[in-house]
């Protein structure tokens, strides 16, 4: 079930707690207490959002190059990449969306979210903007493919 953009300190966030465990922006003990919350950069487009971990032992900055360029052909639009980070909030976690109002998101929006390892496309809820997610998670998926059977 997709979460509602939510205010959130001076600006949006969203609710990505089981997304976030599974992009691996988190990770935890056995008593399920957070040891690492990803720092994380969020780039806006139209209607999306591409949240990636600012760790380049977690994502190389080429495929965070080819990832944002995918998206800003597909909307065909960029507005701002600015430094977020994942916090606890509640029983999880949420990420902070300072160019969310750039991407055309508001407080109370449905915002549904697609993992990928080191990832998460935040977007709206359509068709086009699922299909573009989806695409993105697997070119994220395949350049972790890449990496791991070419070193």
């Amino acid at each position: 079930m997709p979460n509602s953009i939510k205010t959130s300190g001076e600006g949006l966030a969203l609710q990505v707690t089981k997304q976030a465990r599974s992009a691996g922006l988190v990770e935890e003990n056995n008593d399920g207490e957070a040891t690492r919350l990803a720092e994380v950069r969020v780039f806006s487009f139209d209607n999306l959002l591409l949240v990636v971990d600012r760790d380049t032992g977690q994502i190389k900055e080429k495929h965070v190059a080819e990832l944002a360029a995918s998206a800003a052909r597909d909307t065909k639009s960029i507005h701002q990449a600015v430094n977020a980070s994942l916090q606890i909030a509640g029983h999880g976690y949420q990420v902070q969306l300072p160019p969310a109002r750039d991407a055309g998101f508001q407080e109370g929006d449905t915002a549904i979210c697609q993992p990928a390892p080191g990832v998460l496309v935040i977007h709206r809820h359509s068709e086009d903007a699922a299909r573009l997610a989806e695409d993105l998670a697997s070119q994220r998926r395949m350049q972790v493919n890449k990496s791991m059977n070419h070193g």
